[in-house]
């Protein structure tokens, strides 16, 4: 009878043993409004489980008995071939396979967040991912990304390697995107996700975001809402080529997987060299778009771009208003007429360079960044004399990564360019312009020593305007080996980063613009060390409500240049009045891009108003809380938007008229983001009308304001001679006590 009982404690003792190992280790990850909750046990496949809002340790120990996702949350491929898959890669003997199971995790602080890492090895190969998840206290945005490395005798080639892998539960889910093109980039889309695959990715190989946009937003709960509605947003933070796929096959979900766009590059993976992805950004809110939009506008300032909680400062920039006519003469009058209306830099752009090619068009000089003597015979610092003259601060345009065949460079240094061996080049803008090959190190000096002379000689430099105006076209690297071509477009981003923290190690109060011929650089690949980007090289008002309306779902205002024009427009020749372009502009980092010279005393005195009522409301709007209220896309003939401060004792609201046709109906628009029991005196800004608005003056509450808004009349109170079909009305609230 004892040997029976013994035999059964001991199968007891097994079994439990057994359980006991496998019990599996459940890994919550939190922000402040979130949760991502993970299946880590030892020797099995990472499971993701959860992501959305909070959860209770509890309810995240019993989300199997609820029905979680339990899907591999980084699919590997090979043992299963079917799926889509985050990973594959080629071993050093040819196998083709992966097999990757948690081998550990880790906790630990890092910088000014908390990170998760989870250990994944293959089950045969000395093949190892770390899964990362790193989250903020002031923040509620997550971000994961992976570490690939092994310790096979030969190289591994990669060839799939995501950042990160979400699976969204099928149902009325609909996703935002952007697109678009030069000069018209950042619409949105939206439509409810089908069967079958989506792709949105880039090519392009030095800029990514004028086609199309690393982000999208996953509305959870139908038709996507501004301000209701459990939300999912995805942020790519890569400056090149990337690939975003939804795929929605015969399971209960859609699979959702971001990173490097892998086509035409696959890496050769060293032993011991680690790969890293570029960053995934998730978001999580109840509160629709704007709540999402919200919480990367709070984490890009704290934690994602360059002097994110600074205030920047009102430019005016000479691109429109001279072209390539750069002189001395012309450059000192433009900064006397910005300090006059208020400004506080100016920023003088491309042609004031050249030597054996003078910049005097786009066909040459890139590359021979040294002053022309013809136009500033007094050099840079004549002009940053001048700067200091009218109390203003000085800036200036650069295209660093990219050089002309007309020019001293190229002609000492052919082997520099991206270019094909065996194959004639593909030019680019002018017929002319090529693209440097920063994954050369010889090249990430040169385009380091552009900056750092300037800087050097000129450390009055307040501002730089960093271009890039050319894809590439060309598949070849000169300085890489046969076997490595493909880690061309890999390389060139590593090699921009590099020269990026070596320019930031040593000037990190500069600040500097990311232009890519227009909006191909609106991404947090880059604004950790930029501080703001060129929306768009379109510039007409109309057309920027819904440019940056789509941009602001992901970046906040601080970082949007935003600029006043002249009319008719240069892009698309249409007429606006003033009131409008500064109305638009004043939504964004507000400055100027006109010939002052060509106004006239009356707009410069709307200009020198409208700035002046803009620094008193700049805090507001570029550190503010955005809510987008009605939006241009749903074509009811207005847009608006409006910022609050983090107290909610100051906001702004913004109205503009999109269309105009007689006797059209325009809604009223409700306001939010308001504290309900405080109330509001309301002030219009950039006012033109011959009488105040009725409301001028008056306070309501927030909760009124809220539930029922004000009505904006469609039309200015002028005199018959200014009357247009335009309308646009710039609110403050301030409370009161």
């Amino acid at each position: 009878m004892n040997r029976i009982l013994n035999r059964i404690f001991a199968v007891s003792l097994a079994v439990f043993m057994a359980s006991a190992v496998a019990t599996a280790e459940i890994v919550k990850v939190d922000t402040k409004s979130s949760s991502m909750v993970l299946d880590a046990t030892k020797g099995k496949k990472l499971k993701h489980l959860y992501y959305g809002a909070n959860i209770t340790d509890a309810d995240a120990s019993s989300l199997k008995s609820a029905g979680a996702a339990n899907r591999d949350a980084y699919p590997d491929y090979g043992l299963i071939t079917v799926p889509e898959t985050a990973l594959s890669a080629v071993h050093s003997d040819g196998n083709m396979t992966l097999d990757l199971r948690v081998d550990g995790v880790e906790h630990r602080k890092d910088g000014k967040g908390d990170l998760t890492v989870i250990r994944l090895k293959d089950a045969y190969y000395p093949f190892t991912v770390n899964v990362n998840y790193r989250t903020y206290p002031d923040a509620d945005v997550m971000e994961t990304w992976t570490d690939i490395l092994h310790g096979e005798k030969g190289t591994v080639k990669l060839t799939r390697f995501a950042s990160g892998y979400i699976p969204v539960r099928y149902g009325n889910v609909w996703l935002s995107n952007l697109y678009g093109a030069w000069g018209n980039e950042t619409h949105v889309d939206a439509q409810p996700l089908a069967h079958g695959m989506k792709v949105i990715k880039n090519r392009d190989g030095v800029r990514n975001s004028h086609f199309a946009h690393s982000e999208v937003m996953f509305s959870l709960d139908g038709k996507p809402q501004e301000n209701t509605g459990r939300t999912i947003g995805a942020a790519l933070c890569y400056s090149g080529n990337y690939k975003l796929r939804i795929d929605t096959d015969a399971s209960d979900y859609h699979h959702f997987f971001a990173g490097i766009n892998e086509e035409d590059s696959p890496y050769n993976l060293k032993k011991g060299e680690v790969f890293t992805t570029p960053v995934l950004a998730l978001s999580y809110s109840n509160d629709g778009l704007s709540g999402v939009s919200r919480n990367f506008h709070r984490w890009a300032r704290n934690h994602r771009m360059a002097h994110g909680n600074e205030l920047r400062k009102i430019l005016l920039n000479s691109w429109e208003g001279v072209y390539f006519d750069i002189n001395e003469a012309g450059m000192d009058k433009m900064m006397e007429d910005i300090a006059s209306m208020g400004g506080e830099l100016f920023v003088m752009d491309d042609g004031w360079f050249g030597v054996k090619y003078p910049r005097d068009n786009d066909k040459v000089g890139l590359g021979d960044w040294r002053v022309d003597k013809r136009k500033l015979p007094n050099g840079i610092d004549g002009l940053i004399k001048s700067a200091r003259k009218h109390g203003v601060k000085f800036g200036i345009w650069i295209e660093p990564e990219m050089v002309n065949v007309k020019s001293e460079l190229f002609e000492k240094h052919p082997e520099y360019v991206v270019k094909a061996a065996n194959r004639e080049p593909k030019y680019g803008r002018g017929g002319g312009q090529m693209v440097l090959d920063l994954g050369n190190p010889a090249v990430q000096d040169i385009v380091f020593t552009i900056v750092d002379t300037l800087m050097t000689k000129y450390p009055d430099i307040d501002y730089i305007k960093w271009d890039a105006n050319m894809s590439q076209l060309n598949h070849g690297s000169q300085y890489l080996s046969a076997d490595n071509q493909s880690h061309l477009f890999i390389d060139y981003h590593k090699g921009l980063a590099k020269n990026l923290d070596r320019i930031r190690a040593k000037y990190p109060d500069v600040t500097i613009q990311a232009c890519a011929g227009g909006g191909g650089r609106a991404n947090y690949g880059v604004l950790p060390w930029f501080d703001e980007f060129w929306v768009s090289d379109n510039t007409d008002a109309l057309q920027r409500v819904y440019i940056q309306w789509g941009t602001s779902y992901f970046y906040p205002a601080v970082a949007m240049a935003s600029h006043i024009s002249a009319t008719p427009n240069h892009q698309t020749h249409r007429v606006t009045p003033l009131k409008y372009r500064i109305d638009v502009a004043m939504s964004g980092r507000l400055g100027m891009e006109i010939q002052p010279q060509n106004m006239t005393e009356e707009e410069k005195a709307l200009c020198r108003k409208a700035i002046e009522e803009y620094k008193s409301i700049r805090p507001v709007v570029q550190q503010g809380d955005i809510y987008r209220l009605l939006s241009p896309y749903d074509n009811q003939g207005a847009a608006s938007l409006m910022y609050t401060s983090p107290e909610k004792d100051r906001a702004v609201f913004f109205w503009w008229k999109t269309e105009a046709f007689r006797n059209k109906q325009y809604p009223r628009v409700p306001m939010a983001g308001l504290d309900p029991d405080k109330t509001y005196r309301v002030t219009e800004l950039n006012r033109i009308d011959n009488k105040p608005m009725k409301f001028e003056g008056k306070t309501f509450t927030g909760r009124f304001l809220m539930d029922n808004g004000l009505e904006m009349p469609v039309n200015h109170s002028v005199d018959n001679s200014q009357r247009n079909e335009w309308a646009s009305r710039v609110l403050l609230l301030e409370a009161v006590k």
